[in-house]
């Protein structure tokens, strides 16, 4: 009988045993299976609208760090590339509200060119620069836009090529030209520049400040000018992009947030890159760039991050 109850023990011990070990397991499925509730959400979808709304006008491109950021972090579901397109209306609104008196000048301007048949005036040149250099991204990115490719070793690569071109660029631009001195050239030039930021990394703002500073243009000049130039581009890529987020319900509130963010952010990033170019270089932002790629290139060698 003795035999009989130690055998009936081990048999219960065991039992036990193996459901205790079971049940870390089971709690984690449960834990990974769970829906985030919505004030998680929002606060994730608060922070990627910081990263939006800093990076989207600093020459360091924002598609670079959202996706780095949400990999690390692995918010796979705020990740998606609709919800992350979607929060740059923040940034579109935020260009609008802090240019609203050049954008103004610029139409009123351009208007009054047209009647008058005055086509060397300083509005119309911009906006016609504009309209001319907002086509070859729309165009190449509409062509490509399923076959450009988004990793961290593609983004760790165009980060360290646009530094080194935006180092050159420092380096032998001439910085003469002001706002008033703008041609229609220009825009073509820049907007061609524009095109390689359809490549992830690259920055859109990067490429237009760049290109602004080979073609002579002062620092604060060629912000200025870039941040007018890729409104359109921005705006309708944005519209496009994130379609997919209408009727979906669940994102709606966090979404709202991350706009939000994206908007005041965008606004002090705008502010702040225009008076620090009008007194400093970019070298800060060459050895920035410089030094994200070669740490991107570092996770991805040590298995922290996806190729």
């Amino acid at each position: 009988m003795i035999g009989v109850g130690l055998n009936l023990t081990n048999t219960m011990i065991a039992n036990i045993w193996t459901t205790l070990a079971s049940t870390p397991l089971l709690f984690a499925d449960v834990v990974v299976d769970a829906p985030k509730s919505v004030v998680q959400a929002s606060l994730e979808a608060i922070l990627l609208g910081l990263v939006q709304g800093i990076t989207e006008f600093l020459p360091i491109s924002s598609t670079a760090h959202l996706l780095i950021v949400t990999q690390a972090l692995g918010w796979e579901d705020l990740g998606e590339k609709y919800f992350v397109d979607a929060i740059q209306f923040g940034s579109v609104i935020a260009v609008i509200l802090y240019f609203r008196e050049d954008l103004k000048q610029i139409i009123s301007g351009s208007w009054e060119a047209y009647q008058q048949k005055n086509w060397q005036r300083e509005e119309w040149k911009i906006l016609v620069g504009i309209a001319i250099g907002t086509v070859p991204a729309l165009t190449i990115g509409y062509i490509f836009r399923d076959s450009i490719p988004e990793s961290a070793f593609v983004i760790a690569i165009a980060s360290i090529v646009m530094s080194i071109l935006l180092g050159i660029a420092e380096k032998v631009g001439r910085r003469l030209r002001d706002f008033n001195k703008l041609e229609i050239k220009d825009g073509l030039l820049v907007g061609i520049g524009q095109m390689l930021a359809l490549v992830p990394g690259a920055s859109r703002s990067g490429s237009t400040l760049t290109t602004g500073l080979l073609l002579g243009l002062k620092r604060d000049t060629a912000a200025r000018f870039s941040f007018l130039l890729g409104l359109p581009t921005l705006a309708l890529a944005t519209l496009f992009q994130s379609r997919k987020v209408i009727g979906n319900i669940d994102a709606a509130i966090p979404l709202l947030f991350g706009i939000l963010s994206a908007f005041i952010f965008s606004y002090l990033a705008i502010a702040w890159l225009l008076k620090f170019l009008r007194q400093q270089s970019t070298w800060v932002f060459v050895w920035y760039r410089l030094g994200f790629g070669a740490a991107i290139l570092g996770a991805i060698a040590a298995g922290w991050l996806q190729r």
